[in-house]
């Protein structure tokens, strides 16, 4: 019997444009032979990507900045707690919170079918998550920990480190590239803090115990290293896998390693809090605004980076000295507006243009959209540099995922 004659191999229609996977530069010259558009028509396009990049900055803004005041709500409601009514439990503080995570997120996984039940999730990947629920757990415990021990100002700089250690992991692990002024946009920001520790020196804010300063700034520098791991470890999940997975997986494991952590380490504070309505509104406002900050965090990351969100985080300590200056009746110096505009704008110019991955735009769309259906493509298609990283248009359900022969 006679074999069918194979038949050639036909690439797939162009998918819709919902994603721009180009930059300006990239668009076909005039006169280049790259491009059916005529001039007007390109200098129409680059105008309606211009628009989205400015509209996509503002948001990305505007976002990491809601994060910032939940970070502000939870600075508050600890130094109420640590200072006026000596309630110092952090583990049991981070406790509520991992209890919250697992009654909403964890119990919907286990509600639901197929490969995204909670069983199915355990099966395959119980040791990452358990792993990375001991590194949020203890960088949360290492970065507080550390406020007995150094000032604050060593607080605020050496936290900074979080920022090159998530650089770094995600050009490796993430392969996202960065531009000129990503850089240039990262370091405005850092001495936009460095403008902020040096106003707290001026004006005589409290800068803590000092007892250790050693201890203290090792305890800072390990807690920004778990909080890089995690953060970016938090990118990949939310990007291949889902949002509620990771909190799911988060809440259990969080849970179940504090309140192994609490009941070994922090009984006997626990024991000593002096109970009363006003102490529980404090936990209450507390594991509110932790909650908030978890559950929002993802979709931030998500449309943004974990370098974006970090970078967006600097501003947080900010809001809580502004609140300060009602509440506890700090010090104001003008060092402290300069420090705050400084930041906004290394911000702006971090998010005046994408990143991108160092990959075949099709993996890239591979790395979006994990569950859509396969199309193989020819090995020998041309082959882009690079594809922007942020998704500028609707997403579609139906996009297809692609894979390079």
């Amino acid at each position: 019997m006679i074999p069918p004659e194979p038949q050639p191999h036909q690439p797939p229609p162009p998918a819709p444009p919902n994603h721009v996977v180009t930059t300006i530069e990239n668009l076909p010259a005039e006169g280049s032979g790259g491009g059916s558009l005529s001039a007007s028509s390109r200098a129409g396009v680059r105008q309606r990507i211009r628009k989205v990049l400015n509209r996509e900055m503002l948001i990305s803004v505007a976002l990491g900045q809601v994060l910032s005041l939940l970070i502000c709500g939870i600075s508050l409601t600890s130094k109420y707690l640590s200072e006026d009514f000596h309630a110092n439990t952090p583990v049991f503080q981070s406790f509520l919170n991992y209890i919250l995570l697992f009654l909403v997120y964890t119990t919907t996984l286990a509600v639901r079918q197929g490969e995204e039940n909670l069983l199915a999730i355990l099966r395959r990947r119980w040791w990452k998550y358990m792993i990375l629920g001991l590194i949020d757990l203890e960088a949360n415990y290492l970065v507080v920990k550390a406020y007995q021990y150094t000032t604050l100002t060593s607080i605020q700089l050496l936290d900074c480190f979080v920022i090159p250690v998530v650089i770094l992991l995600s050009w490796f692990f993430l392969l996202i590239r960065y531009k000129a002024v990503h850089f240039i946009g990262i370091v405005v920001c850092i001495l936009g803090m460095g403008c902020m520790a040096g106003a707290d020196v001026l004006v005589g804010r409290h800068q803590g115990a000092g007892e250790n300063k050693l201890v203290g700034d090792l305890l800072v520098l390990g807690g920004a290293t778990l909080y890089g791991i995690s953060n970016v470890w938090e990118e990949y999940i939310i990007r291949t896998l889902s949002r509620v997975e990771f909190l799911g997986m988060i809440g259990l494991f969080g849970a179940f390693f504090s309140g192994i952590q609490l009941a070994i380490m922090e009984h006997k504070e626990l024991l000593k809090v002096p109970w009363d309505w006003q102490i529980g509104l404090l936990y209450v406002g507390f594991s509110a605004c932790m909650f908030g900050l978890y559950s929002f965090m993802p979709v931030v990351i998500k449309k943004t980076s974990a370098t974006s969100v970090n970078l967006s985080l600097l501003t947080a300590d900010l809001y809580s000295l502004f609140c300060g200056l009602f509440l506890f009746h700090y010090k104001f110096s003008g060092l402290y507006l300069l420090s705050f505009f400084t930041i906004l704008l290394g911000l702006v110019l971090y998010s005046s243009t994408s990143t991108y991955i160092a990959q075949d735009p099709r993996v890239y769309k591979q790395f979006r959209n994990p569950s859509g259906p396969v199309v193989d493509l020819p090995a020998t298609a041309q082959v882009e540099p690079s594809v922007t990283y942020t998704s500028l248009g609707q997403e579609t359900e139906d996009e297809p995922h692609v894979r390079v022969a």
